[in-house]
């Protein structure tokens, strides 16, 4: 089979495609929420009632009693506990990602090296293996073990388009052996991708992941980008945030045309307990053929116009919020802690 071929037969579907269930895990003493365990149970609690009103959620855990028993009163056929060792909640990065092939879903399985071995991963780089090993896949696993890539770092179009950020993949502590060729020729052939947008500008302090791309740019609907704004002179995101927008605007679609642009506000300020600034976006929303959730910052000015800017995109979609300013304080927030599954990819 030629490369050009099997591209063609390859899809990564767009998150807005419908899902089956989202992909979670649980909170415990041994990750790095231990000192706030209280704050942040009472979050995802909230985070998995706003999914569940709508979708599944597929829950990992260590011990399942202890989440059993805090989401009793979530319809148990809107909740499966599968009890495996994690080492944090970030399962957009560890998670499989699914691609067709022919029209048939298949799970691919990469290496997760803590956003280049700034964290301990051991358990967390298991979990597609270990949710196969249990029987809840429904589908071939793809192994792709020889290359690093986090969920949050790509984003899709489900019509062969992808944007990412140059930052990240590139970055010598991910695929440190690979130039931008090599990498478009990789992706290109493990998506059945045939464009390719490159971001080299933009980052939020705090923000551990090397510019994740969900932290500042999304694919839309219709020719669309929803992108991180900044318009304060004094805010130290400006300039580069600035100049990510510049590009933005010289970017193009697969027909040579240029993206709808659509601006969130970035949240005021938010830090931690020691004056770190903590990498608060509205970009780091999930979303479904049905329903978006956004996170909120208990800014209500900034709330709001980012929710209306959304419906601009998505202007048939439910829209929930869940307020993410416990989750920000280990600098991710709802995106990062949860990944889409779509159909067929799971047994029910």
């Amino acid at each position: 089979m030629t490369q050009n071929k099997r591209r063609l037969e390859r899809r990564f579907p767009a998150e807005w495609e419908r899902h089956t269930a989202v992909l979670l895990a649980w909170p415990h003493k041994d990750t790095d929420w231990a000192y706030m365990l209280d704050e942040i149970t009472e979050c995802y609690i909230s985070i998995i009632e706003t999914i569940t009103i709508n979708s599944r959620v597929i829950l990992l855990a260590p011990d399942a009693e202890v989440p059993r028993e805090r989401l009793k009163h979530i319809d148990p056929e809107r909740l499966i506990i599968v009890e495996v060792p994690t080492n944090d909640t970030w399962t957009r990065d560890y998670g499989p990602l699914t691609v067709t092939d022919c029209g048939r879903p298949r799970l691919c399985n990469f290496q997760f090296n803590g956003w280049g071995l700034k964290f301990a991963a051991c358990h967390d780089n298991r979990v597609t293996e270990r949710l196969r090993d249990a029987g809840l896949l429904a589908v071939p696993v793809e192994n792709r073990l020889d290359f690093v890539l986090e969920g949050g770092s790509v984003e899709s179009d489900g019509r062969g388009t992808l944007l990412t950020t140059s930052h990240c993949l590139m970055a010598p502590n991910r695929n440190n052996t690979m130039s931008r060729i090599q990498l478009e020729r990789y992706l290109k052939d493990c998506f059945g991708l045939n464009h390719i947008l490159w971001l080299d500008n933009g980052s939020l302090a705090g923000d551990d992941t090397d510019s994740h791309i969900d932290t500042l740019a999304r694919l839309a609907p219709d020719n669309t980008i929803i992108y991180t704004g900044c318009q304060d002179a004094n805010d130290e995101h400006f300039a580069d945030l600035q100049c990510m927008a510049d590009q933005l605007r010289g970017l193009r679609t697969r027909d040579g045309l240029p993206y709808n642009l659509v601006e969130l506000p970035l949240p005021d300020p938010i830090f931690d307990d020691e004056g770190n600034r903590l990498p608060a976006t509205y970009t780091n929303y999930l979303v479904d053929d049905r329903t978006l959730i956004m996170p909120t910052y208990r800014q209500p000015d900034k709330d709001t116009l980012a929710a209306r800017m959304l419906k601009i995109s998505f202007p048939n979609h439910e829209l929930l919020t869940v307020d993410c300013v416990p989750l920000i304080k280990q600098h991710g927030s709802l995106h990062c802690a949860t990944m889409q599954l779509y159909p067929d990819t799971i047994t029910l």
